[in-house]
């Protein structure tokens, strides 16, 4: 499994999980604000399934080499 998430990515993917895992404490009190914990998932670990199919790496390492 090589990251394919970057910097800036990641950060957006924290910041939006945070904010809808939020939603389930304050506001609309929605259950649906636990579906927060997939970009928290995968902004933590630096891979994104999604990514693969597309090509898609906003990561600027060299993913050859975290192998």
């Amino acid at each position: 499994m090589q990251k394919n998430v970057g910097g800036i990515d990641r950060k957006l993917r924290i910041v939006a999980g945070l904010v809808l895992i939020a939603l389930v404490f304050v506001g609309p009190q929605t259950p649906w604000g636990w579906i927060g914990l997939v970009p928290l998932g995968t902004a933590l670990i630096g891979w994104c399934p999604a990514y693969l199919p597309f090509g898609i790496k906003t990561c600027s390492i060299d993913s050859s080499k975290d192998a």
